[in-house]
Protein backbone atom coordinates (compact mmCIF):
# COMPACT_ATOMS: atom_id res chain seq x y z
CA UNK A 1 0.00 0.00 0.00
CA UNK A 2 1.27 4.17 -0.43
CA UNK A 3 0.37 6.38 1.78
CA UNK A 4 0.16 9.64 1.58
CA UNK A 5 0.52 12.24 4.93
CA UNK A 6 -1.07 15.25 3.10
CA UNK A 7 -4.34 15.39 1.05
CA UNK A 8 -2.79 15.63 -2.73
CA UNK A 9 -2.71 18.94 -4.46
CA UNK A 10 -2.59 20.10 -8.08
CA UNK A 11 1.19 20.67 -7.67
CA UNK A 12 1.60 16.85 -6.42
CA UNK A 13 4.79 15.32 -8.30
CA UNK A 14 3.60 12.30 -10.61
CA UNK A 15 6.00 9.09 -10.66
CA UNK A 16 8.65 9.28 -13.09
CA UNK A 17 10.41 7.03 -14.77
CA UNK A 18 14.22 6.93 -16.42
CA UNK A 19 14.50 9.70 -18.89
CA UNK A 20 14.06 8.40 -22.15
CA UNK A 21 15.29 10.07 -25.52
CA UNK A 22 13.00 11.09 -28.58
CA UNK A 23 13.30 8.00 -30.34
CA UNK A 24 12.56 5.61 -27.46
CA UNK A 25 8.93 4.54 -27.37
CA UNK A 26 8.42 3.53 -24.02
CA UNK A 27 7.21 0.22 -22.38
CA UNK A 28 6.25 1.97 -18.90
CA UNK A 29 4.80 4.64 -17.51
CA UNK A 30 3.42 5.61 -14.44
CA UNK A 31 0.31 7.17 -13.02
CA UNK A 32 -2.08 8.46 -10.14
CA UNK A 33 -5.77 8.63 -9.98
CA UNK A 34 -7.26 10.58 -6.82
CA UNK A 35 -10.68 9.14 -6.08
CA UNK A 36 -12.62 12.91 -4.04
CA UNK A 37 -11.95 14.85 -7.42
CA UNK A 38 -11.94 12.03 -10.07
CA UNK A 39 -8.20 13.64 -11.11
CA UNK A 40 -5.29 11.16 -13.37
CA UNK A 41 -1.80 12.25 -13.13
CA UNK A 42 0.41 11.00 -16.23
CA UNK A 43 3.85 10.13 -16.13
CA UNK A 44 5.55 11.53 -19.72
CA UNK A 45 6.24 8.03 -21.04
CA UNK A 46 2.08 7.23 -20.38
CA UNK A 47 1.69 10.94 -22.48
CA UNK A 48 3.72 9.38 -24.98
CA UNK A 49 2.37 5.80 -25.20
CA UNK A 50 -1.31 7.56 -26.41
CA UNK A 51 0.55 9.87 -29.21
CA UNK A 52 0.89 13.19 -27.09
CA UNK A 53 3.62 15.24 -25.47
CA UNK A 54 3.85 15.57 -21.87
CA UNK A 55 1.57 18.07 -20.33
CA UNK A 56 -0.51 18.43 -24.19
CA UNK A 57 -3.50 17.60 -22.60
CA UNK A 58 -5.38 16.85 -19.23
CA UNK A 59 -6.29 13.30 -18.46
CA UNK A 60 -9.47 12.72 -17.39
CA UNK A 61 -11.50 9.62 -17.21
CA UNK A 62 -13.75 10.42 -20.46
CA UNK A 63 -10.35 10.61 -22.60
CA UNK A 64 -8.79 7.65 -21.25
CA UNK A 65 -11.98 5.58 -21.90
CA UNK A 66 -12.40 7.44 -25.56
CA UNK A 67 -8.81 5.55 -26.18
CA UNK A 68 -9.82 2.47 -25.12
CA UNK A 69 -10.42 -0.48 -27.80
CA UNK A 70 -13.98 -0.71 -28.24
CA UNK A 71 -14.44 -4.81 -27.23
CA UNK A 72 -12.40 -3.62 -23.54
CA UNK A 73 -13.94 -0.25 -22.75
CA UNK A 74 -16.60 -1.54 -21.05
CA UNK A 75 -14.78 -3.71 -18.82
CA UNK A 76 -12.09 -0.52 -18.18
CA UNK A 77 -15.07 1.97 -17.37
CA UNK A 78 -15.91 -1.02 -14.60
CA UNK A 79 -12.46 -1.59 -13.18
CA UNK A 80 -12.43 2.59 -13.01
CA UNK A 81 -15.81 2.89 -11.20
CA UNK A 82 -14.92 0.06 -8.68
CA UNK A 83 -11.58 1.86 -7.98
CA UNK A 84 -13.89 4.77 -7.48
CA UNK A 85 -16.54 3.23 -5.15
CA UNK A 86 -15.08 0.59 -3.36
CA UNK A 87 -11.72 2.33 -3.09
CA UNK A 88 -10.17 -0.96 -4.79
CA UNK A 89 -6.55 -0.11 -7.16
CA UNK A 90 -7.23 0.35 -10.88
CA UNK A 91 -5.74 -2.91 -12.27
CA UNK A 92 -6.68 -4.19 -15.52
CA UNK A 93 -5.56 -5.95 -18.65
CA UNK A 94 -6.66 -4.34 -22.13
CA UNK A 95 -6.19 -2.60 -25.31
CA UNK A 96 -5.74 1.02 -26.40
CA UNK A 97 -5.24 3.19 -29.40
CA UNK A 98 -3.08 5.81 -29.20
CA UNK A 99 -3.33 9.33 -31.60
CA UNK A 100 -1.70 7.59 -34.63
CA UNK A 101 -4.01 4.55 -34.87
CA UNK A 102 -1.52 1.84 -32.98
CA UNK A 103 -3.10 -0.39 -30.92
CA UNK A 104 -1.36 -1.14 -27.76
CA UNK A 105 -1.93 -4.33 -25.19
CA UNK A 106 -1.56 -3.21 -21.96
CA UNK A 107 -1.27 -4.35 -18.50
CA UNK A 108 -1.72 -2.30 -15.58
CA UNK A 109 -0.90 -2.74 -12.01
CA UNK A 110 -1.56 -1.08 -8.96
CA UNK A 111 -2.22 -0.70 -5.69
CA UNK A 112 -4.28 1.94 -3.09
CA UNK A 113 -3.09 5.48 -1.90
CA UNK A 114 -3.85 5.78 1.63
CA UNK A 115 -4.00 8.58 3.53
CA UNK A 116 -3.00 9.06 7.21
CA UNK A 117 -6.12 7.44 8.41
CA UNK A 118 -5.77 4.29 6.32
CA UNK A 119 -8.63 4.97 4.21
CA UNK A 120 -7.88 4.38 0.45
CA UNK A 121 -7.73 8.31 -1.03
CA UNK A 122 -6.31 7.59 -4.60
CA UNK A 123 -4.84 4.49 -6.86
CA UNK A 124 -1.18 4.49 -8.32
CA UNK A 125 0.93 2.23 -10.69
CA UNK A 126 2.16 1.52 -14.02
CA UNK A 127 1.12 1.08 -17.74
CA UNK A 128 3.14 -1.62 -19.21
CA UNK A 129 2.93 -1.81 -22.72
CA UNK A 130 2.57 -5.77 -23.63
CA UNK A 131 2.88 -4.95 -27.52
CA UNK A 132 6.25 -5.78 -29.91
CA UNK A 133 7.90 -2.95 -28.25
CA UNK A 134 8.47 -4.25 -25.18
CA UNK A 135 10.17 -7.98 -26.40
CA UNK A 136 12.75 -5.73 -28.68
CA UNK A 137 13.09 -3.56 -25.51
CA UNK A 138 14.00 -6.71 -23.23
CA UNK A 139 16.39 -8.11 -25.42
CA UNK A 140 18.86 -5.60 -24.47
CA UNK A 141 18.50 -6.39 -20.98
CA UNK A 142 18.89 -9.86 -21.45
CA UNK A 143 22.02 -9.72 -22.95
CA UNK A 144 23.60 -8.16 -19.91
CA UNK A 145 21.24 -10.65 -17.63
CA UNK A 146 22.42 -13.98 -19.55
CA UNK A 147 24.87 -15.65 -16.76
CA UNK A 148 22.86 -14.57 -14.16
CA UNK A 149 19.84 -15.92 -16.18
CA UNK A 150 21.84 -19.04 -16.46
CA UNK A 151 22.56 -19.74 -12.97
CA UNK A 152 18.89 -19.07 -11.53
CA UNK A 153 16.70 -20.42 -14.47
CA UNK A 154 14.12 -22.37 -12.15
CA UNK A 155 13.14 -19.92 -10.04
CA UNK A 156 13.22 -17.38 -12.56
CA UNK A 157 10.84 -19.93 -15.01
CA UNK A 158 8.96 -20.33 -11.33
CA UNK A 159 8.13 -16.39 -11.20
CA UNK A 160 7.41 -15.97 -14.67
CA UNK A 161 4.80 -19.13 -14.39
CA UNK A 162 3.20 -17.20 -11.79
CA UNK A 163 3.22 -14.03 -13.57
CA UNK A 164 1.32 -15.99 -17.08
CA UNK A 165 -1.28 -17.18 -14.69
CA UNK A 166 -2.11 -14.15 -12.62
CA UNK A 167 -2.12 -12.10 -15.71
CA UNK A 168 -2.77 -14.28 -18.60
CA UNK A 169 0.23 -13.10 -20.37
CA UNK A 170 3.16 -14.99 -22.51
CA UNK A 171 6.07 -16.01 -21.14
CA UNK A 172 8.21 -13.31 -22.88
CA UNK A 173 6.01 -11.06 -21.83
CA UNK A 174 6.09 -12.04 -18.10
CA UNK A 175 9.76 -12.26 -19.04
CA UNK A 176 9.83 -8.71 -19.56
CA UNK A 177 7.70 -7.27 -16.86
CA UNK A 178 10.45 -9.06 -14.51
CA UNK A 179 13.50 -7.61 -16.26
CA UNK A 180 11.62 -4.07 -15.76
CA UNK A 181 10.98 -4.43 -12.17
CA UNK A 182 14.23 -5.29 -12.00
CA UNK A 183 15.69 -2.12 -13.60
CA UNK A 184 13.16 -0.43 -12.30
CA UNK A 185 14.43 -1.00 -8.35
CA UNK A 186 17.77 -1.61 -9.05
CA UNK A 187 17.28 -5.11 -7.77
CA UNK A 188 18.58 -8.20 -9.08
CA UNK A 189 15.95 -10.24 -11.57
CA UNK A 190 16.83 -13.56 -9.33
CA UNK A 191 16.25 -11.36 -6.05
CA UNK A 192 13.15 -10.20 -7.55
CA UNK A 193 12.14 -13.91 -8.71
CA UNK A 194 12.88 -15.73 -5.36
CA UNK A 195 10.69 -12.52 -3.33
CA UNK A 196 7.74 -13.44 -5.32
CA UNK A 197 7.70 -17.04 -4.92
CA UNK A 198 8.37 -16.25 -1.18
CA UNK A 199 5.79 -14.30 -0.91
CA UNK A 200 3.12 -16.52 -2.69
CA UNK A 201 1.73 -18.24 0.41
CA UNK A 202 0.59 -15.31 1.63
CA UNK A 203 -2.54 -15.27 -1.39
CA UNK A 204 -5.48 -16.47 -0.26
CA UNK A 205 -6.19 -20.07 -1.49
CA UNK A 206 -7.70 -20.43 -4.96
CA UNK A 207 -12.12 -20.86 -4.40
CA UNK A 208 -13.00 -24.68 -4.74
CA UNK A 209 -14.35 -24.48 -8.18
CA UNK A 210 -11.17 -23.56 -9.54
CA UNK A 211 -9.46 -26.46 -7.61
CA UNK A 212 -11.90 -28.82 -9.06
CA UNK A 213 -11.42 -27.68 -12.66
CA UNK A 214 -7.56 -27.79 -12.15
CA UNK A 215 -8.05 -31.37 -10.96
CA UNK A 216 -9.45 -32.34 -13.52
CA UNK A 217 -7.26 -31.13 -16.17
CA UNK A 218 -4.37 -32.94 -14.67
CA UNK A 219 -6.22 -35.78 -14.28
CA UNK A 220 -7.24 -36.05 -18.33
CA UNK A 221 -4.00 -34.66 -19.64
CA UNK A 222 -3.37 -37.82 -21.16
CA UNK A 223 -6.50 -38.10 -23.10
CA UNK A 224 -5.59 -34.63 -24.97
CA UNK A 225 -1.90 -35.24 -26.21
CA UNK A 226 -1.80 -35.96 -29.95
CA UNK A 227 -0.74 -39.42 -30.38
CA UNK A 228 2.50 -38.81 -32.02
CA UNK A 229 3.75 -37.63 -29.05
CA UNK A 230 2.86 -40.20 -27.15
CA UNK A 231 5.29 -42.50 -28.83
CA UNK A 232 8.83 -43.21 -26.93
Amino acid sequence: MQSASTPPSGDSAPLTLPEQTAEYQPRAGSFRFWFADHRWEWSPEIYRMHGYEPGEIEPTTELLLAHKHPEDREHVAEAIARSENQGEPFSSRHRFIDTHGVEHSVMVVADQVLDDQGHPIGTAGFYIDLSDTIADAGQEAVGRRLPEIVETRAVIEQAKGVLMRMYRITSAQAFSVLTWRSQETNVKLRDLAEQLITELPTLPPPEPATVSQFDHILLTLHERIPAKDLQA
